[in-house]
């Protein structure tokens, strides 16, 4: 009985959160465009026209809009539609690992140091304060530069400039729970600081958390990018939109709109991402 009655809140809340959410025709506009974006990379082995590696150099920069290439072709001749399909595949990799990595990570140490408080909790914040001494990209940067270029080396990079982020919002909710009335209820009760933990504190974070995490993957894909576009990501030949742009440099004198097209993919797909984070932390508020 007290099983049921405590599940009706939770699907009511979220019903009403999902309920909002349709309401908000931007941040479903944008959830549309990722989910067409998400298609296109996943399926892109089978619905991409060409092989992404295929290059001839007697079919290089070719104009958007040539027979058989809907988008022009790159510097070596291989089709844009494909790359950019392939691409997408790393750059959203790219983008949503670190922050779902710095999401655990970092409501596991906040939730810790929020609840336990004290010392720990100042040694702890103080600790990761020191992360906001450098700008987001200065700290990417310096992180994937002493760690050496590739994939895995900027995915560890992207990952330990978000969890500071996330650790202190984790952190300031978890110190305004732990101070309410149910939770000393809870803890004269004799109940274990994990069942407290559990069962009443990780409820009532995880919902900021997860709103600011999702604030976080526009950003997270800007970085990634940039990280490809510098050289210390992914590394040629692979496909990823960072990289392209890197490569098509030398191409944006001669052909601009080639140039321009990853650059337009990172664009559309952080903005899609923001917009959708915004709809979501206003559904989240059902107090509206």
């Amino acid at each position: 009985m007290t099983s049921t009655t405590s599940s009706i809140p939770s699907r009511s809340y979220w019903h009403v959160v999902a309920r909002q959410l349709r309401q908000e025709p931007v941040a479903m506009a944008s959830a549309v465009v990722l989910l067409l974006i998400i298609c296109a990379a996943v399926f892109a082995p089978w619905l991409a026209p060409a092989d992404p590696f295929k290059a001839s150099m007697l079919k290089r920069l070719l104009p958007i809009g040539s027979p058989g290439y809907w988008l022009g072709t790159d510097e070596l001749g291989r089709d844009m539609v494909t790359r950019l399909m392939y691409g997408g595949r790393l750059s959203l990799l790219m983008g949503v690992v670190p922050v779902f990595a710095a999401f655990f990570m970092g409501t596991s140490i906040g939730l810790f140091a929020g609840y336990v408080g004290g010392r720990v909790n100042m040694v702890i914040m103080r600790v990761l304060d020191v992360f906001y001494a450098f700008p987001s990209v200065l700290l990417a940067v310096a992180i994937s530069g002493a760690l050496g270029p590739g994939m895995s080396n900027s995915l560890i990079a992207l990952t330990l400039v978000f969890v500071p982020q996330v650790v202190r919002v984790a952190e300031s909710v978890t110190t305004q729970v732990r101070k309410l009335d149910y939770i000393e209820a809870a803890r004269m009760s004799g109940a274990s600081s994990f069942s407290i933990i559990r069962v009443h504190v990780l409820g009532n974070v995880l919902g900021p958390v997860f709103v600011y995490a999702t604030g976080l993957l526009s950003v997270s894909m800007i970085l990634a990018s940039g990280l490809s576009f510098l050289g210390l990501g992914v590394k040629p030949p692979e496909p990823e939109w960072g990289l392209m742009l890197n490569t098509l440099r030398s191409a944006i004198y001669n052909n601009p709109w080639i140039a321009a097209l990853p650059g337009a993919f990172i664009f559309m797909t952080s903005i899609a991402f923001n917009l959708l984070a915004d709809g979501v932390r206003s559904a989240m508020d059902i107090r509206r």
